[in-house]
C-alpha cells in the first residue's frame, strides 16, 4: 500500500517536527490532501489559535511576494503559522518564472522557523499506476521536481489501486469495531471506481446507517451508496439505447420506488446527462474497447469499472451522432421541467423514457425544400 505508506510517513515527520520549510503537494487526490491538511492542524496549530494560525492564498489572486512576506513575519498572536497556497500552476505559467521560483528557494533558504508553507498543486493527476500517467501531467510534475523540488518537500497525492481500497476499508472498519463483508468492500470499492474521498465519506454515512449492529453487509452498500445504485441507472439506459420501452419504464418505477424516490429526480437526470454524455464521446473517439475509453474519457468524466463495457455497448447501438446529440437535447429539456416545480416529477421521467425510446422521424426527402417559401 505504497500511497498509504507515504501518508504514515509524513504523519510521523509532523509528529516528530521533521519539517521543511515548505511543501509541494502534488496531485489531485482530495482523500489524501485532506488527511494530510486535518494532520498538520492537529500537530501545529491549536483550535483555538487557527484564526491567527491558518491563512489560505491563491496564486491567481495573491501575488507570491506577499504571501512570502507574512510568511517571513513572525505573528504576535500565535506561536506557529500555516500557509495554504494554490495556483502552483501560476509559478509556471508563460515567459520567464525564474524570479518566482527563485523568490521561494531564497526563502527556504532562510525561512522563519515558526512558519509552514504548503503550495497546492492540484492541476496534475497521479494515477495508481504511473505508467498511465498522462503525458502533459507527467511533464508538469517533472517541472516541479527539477525545480521546487530542489528545495521544498514533495508529497504525492495519487490515486490508490482499488486491492489497496479495498483494504483500506476493511482495516478502517474494523479500527472503528465495524465488521464489513468482504463483498460489501468490494462493491463499495468498485461502485467508487476507487475514489478514496468518495470511499471515506460513504463509509462514514453506512456506519451511522449500521448503528449498533455494528455489520456492513452488501446489502448496506447498495441499499446507501449512490454510485451502487447506478447499477439500476446502467439498466435504464441499457432498455433505453435498446428502444425497449416497456422495460426501461419498469427500470424506472423501480427506481422511483427506492431510496429517495421522486426527491432523487434531478440526481437521476444528471446521471442520465452524464452517461449520454460519456456515449457521444465513446462515438466520435470510435472507443471499441475499455483500453480506449480510459484514455478517451478524462479524469471525473469516467465510468465506474463495472459499467465500462455496457457503455461501449449501448453508445455503439445508436447510429450516428445526431442520435446522442437529440437524447442530450431531450435530457436537457426534462431537466428544465423537473426544476419548473412540476405536478409530478415521476410523470417527467415517465414522459423522458417514452420519448427517449421513440425512433426519432425520418424527414422525406426534400423536406426542406418544400418548407421553403416559394
Amino acid at each position: 500500500m505504497r500511497a498509504f505508506a507515504q501518508a504514515d510517513r509524513f504523519v510521523n515527520d509532523l509528529a516528530a517536527r521533521k519539517l521543511h520549510p515548505a511543501y509541494v503537494f502534488v496531485g489531485d487526490e482530495a482523500f489524501f490532501r485532506k488527511r494530510f491538511r486535518d494532520a498538520i492542524l492537529d500537530h501545529l496549530v491549536p483550535p483555538d489559535l487557527r484564526d491567527f494560525s491558518l491563512f489560505e492564498y491563491d496564486l491567481a489572486e495573491t501575488d507570491l511576494a506577499e504571501i512570502l512576506d507574512r510568511a517571513r513575519t513572525p505573528s504576535l498572536m500565535a506561536p506557529f503559522q500555516v500557509f495554504f497556497v494554490r495556483g502552483v500552476k501560476n509559478l509556471f505559467g508563460r515567459g520567464s518564472n525564474e524570479e518566482k521560483l527563485g523568490a521561494i528557494e531564497q526563502y527556504c533558504a532562510n525561512p522563519n522557523p515558526d512558519a509552514l508553507i504548503v503550495f497546492v498543486a492540484d492541476h496534475i493527476s497521479i494515477p495508481a499506476d504511473v505508467r498511465r500517467m498522462e503525458m502533459q501531467d507527467k511533464d508538469r510534475y517533472q517541472r516541479i521536481r527539477d525545480t521546487m523540488g530542489q528545495y521544498c518537500g514533495i508529497v504525492e497525492l495519487a490515486r490508490v489501486e482499488e486491492s489497496e481500497a479495498v483494504r483500506w476499508v476493511t482495516d478502517y472498519c474494523t479500527s472503528c469495531n465495524v465488521k464489513i463483508e468482504a463483498d460489501g468492500a468490494r462493491e463499495l470499492v468498485d461502485a467508487l471506481g476507487g475514489d478514496m474521498m468518495m470511499i471515506s465519506n460513504e463509509i462514514e454515512k453506512l456506519m451511522l446507517y449500521v448503528g449498533l449492529r455494528n455489520r456492513i453487509t452488501l446489502g448496506d452498500v447498495e441499499t446507501m451508496v449512490l454510485a451502487a445504485k447506478q447499477r439500476s441507472l446502467y439498466e435504464l439506459t441499457d432498455a433505453i439505447s435498446a428502444k425497449d420501452r416497456a422495460r426501461a419504464l419498469e427500470v424506472l418505477d423501480a427506481i422511483l420506488s427506492s431510496g429517495d424516490g421522486e426527491e432523487a429526480a434531478i440526481g437521476h437526470i444528471y446521471m442520465l446527462a452524464k452517461t449520454f454524455r460519456q456515449m457521444l464521446v465513446i462515438l466520435e473517439r470510435n472507443v471499441r474497447d475499455q483500453r480506449m475509453l480510459w484514455a478517451a474519457l478524462w479524469q471525473g468524466f469516467r465510468v465506474p469499472p463495472f459499467a465500462a463495457d455496457d457503455v461501449i455497448k449501448q453508445a455503439r447501438r445508436y447510429k450516428s451522432r445526431r442520435d446522442v446529440t437529440r437524447a442530450i437535447r431531450l435530457i436537457a429539456k426534462a431537466d428544465l421541467a423537473l426544476r419548473s416545480n412540476p405536478v409530478s416529477k415521476r410523470m417527467v421521467l415517465e414522459r423522458l423514457v417514452i420519448d427517449l425510446t421513440t425512433e426519432p422521424k425520418i424527414e422525406p426527402a426534400g423536406w426542406m425544400q418544400e418548407q421553403l417559401p416559394v
